[in-house]
C-alpha cells in the first residue's frame, strides 16, 4: 500500500491537472463560439457561389473550356490535409491521418506506390505527420495562428498553379466538417478538376434561373472559378477550425470528469491508508502497554 505522502502527492498532482483541463475547456468554448459564427456565416456564401458556378459550367458545356476543368489521366495527386497546430483534441487529428491513409490505399493506391502523391499540409500536426512520409508542398503549418482568407488563398493558389501546370492531375481535400460540439465528420472532397453540376435526368441544358451576363458568360465563369476554388478551401479550413475547438472542448470536459473520478478514488485510498496507519499505531501502543504491565 502506498504511503500517505505518496497519496497526498498524487492528489495534489491530479487537482492541478484538473484545474488545467477546466481552463482549457473554457478557452476552447470561447474560441468555439467565434469559430462557429464564422463558419455559419461562410457556409451560405460558399454553397451559393458553388451552386452558381456549377449551374453556369453545366449550361456552358463545351462552349466553356477552363484550365481548371481539364480531365486528365490521374498520374500525380495532391492531397490537402487540414489538421490543427496543437493536440489535446481527442481523435481530431488522427481521424484526418486515417482519412488520408484510407484515401491513398483505396483510391490512389497506384499513385502512392509510384511515389506520385504530394501533400499540402495545413496545420502543424499534418506537417509533422506527413513530412516524414510523403513529399510536402509549401509550408502552411501555422495558418491557424493568423487565420484569414489571405493566408488560405496562398495555399489555394499554389495548388491551383500546380494543377494548371500539369504537376498534379487531381487535388483532393481531407478535413473535419463541423456538425456540433461533440461531432466532427471527416470529409473528402475533390477540389480539382472541377466537376460540373449534374442536370436532372432528361433535362436540357437550360436553367430555371434567369441569369444576365455582363460582360459575357465565359468571362464571368472564368473569373468565378478561381474565386470559388479559394472560397471552397477557406470554407474547409473554417470547418476544421470550428471542429478543432469543439473536439478540444469535449476532450477537456471528459478529462476533467476523469480527473474528478480519480480524485475520489485517491481520497478513498488516502482515508484507508490513514486509518490503517492509525490502527497500527494504536496496536503498537496497546502492545507496549501490555508488555510494560506484564513486566511489573
Amino acid at each position: 500500500m502506498a504511503s500517505l505522502k505518496e497519496v497526498r502527492s498524487r492528489i495534489t498532482s491530479v487537482q492541478s491537472t484538473q484545474q488545467i483541463t477546466k481552463a482549457m475547456k473554457m478557452v476552447a468554448a470561447a474560441k468555439l463560439r467565434r469559430a462557429q459564427d464564422n463558419i455559419l456565416r461562410m457556409r451560405p456564401y460558399a454553397q451559393r457561389l458553388n451552386s452558381i458556378l456549377g449551374n453556369l459550367t453545366a449550361l456552358a458545356g463545351e462552349e466553356l473550356v477552363s484550365e481548371y476543368a481539364e480531365q486528365r489521366e490521374v498520374r500525380r495527386v495532391l492531397v490537402i490535409a487540414i489538421t490543427s497546430d496543437r493536440g489535446l483534441a481527442g481523435a481530431f487529428n488522427s481521424n484526418v491521418f486515417k482519412g488520408v491513409n484510407a484515401l491513398l490505399q483505396d483510391r490512389y493506391a497506384a499513385q502512392a506506390a509510384a511515389g506520385a502523391v504530394t501533400v499540402l499540409a495545413i496545420g502543424r500536426k499534418a506537417h509533422e505527420y506527413f513530412g516524414k512520409r510523403v513529399p510536402l508542398l509549401g509550408n502552411y503549418q501555422h495558418v491557424f495562428g493568423k487565420l484569414s482568407f489571405d493566408t488560405v488563398r496562398e495555399a489555394a493558389e499554389e495548388a491551383m498553379d500546380g494543377f494548371r501546370a500539369g504537376q498534379y492531375d487531381e487535388v483532393v481535400m481531407v478535413y473535419n466538417e463541423f456538425k456540433n460540439v461533440a461531432t466532427q465528420i471527416i470529409r473528402t472532397e475533390q477540389l480539382l478538376p472541377l466537376v460540373p453540376a449534374e442536370l436532372p435526368a432528361g433535362a436540357q441544358a437550360t436553367s430555371n434561373v434567369d441569369y444576365i451576363f455582363e460582360p459575357s458568360k465565359e468571362e464571368i465563369v472564368r473569373t468565378l472559378i478561381p474565386q470559388s476554388l479559394k472560397v471552397q478551401l477557406y470554407k474547409a479550413v473554417l470547418e476544421s477550425n470550428a471542429s478543432e475547438h469543439g473536439a478540444r472542448m469535449t476532450a477537456m470536459d471528459k478529462a476533467t470528469e476523469n480527473a474528478g473520478e480519480l480524485l475520489k478514488q485517491l481520497k478513498l485510498t488516502y482515508n484507508r491508508t490513514r486509518q490503517a496507519a492509525i490502527t497500527t499505531e494504536i496496536l503498537e501502543i496497546v502492545g507496549g502497554a501490555e508488555a510494560l504491565a506484564a513486566g511489573r
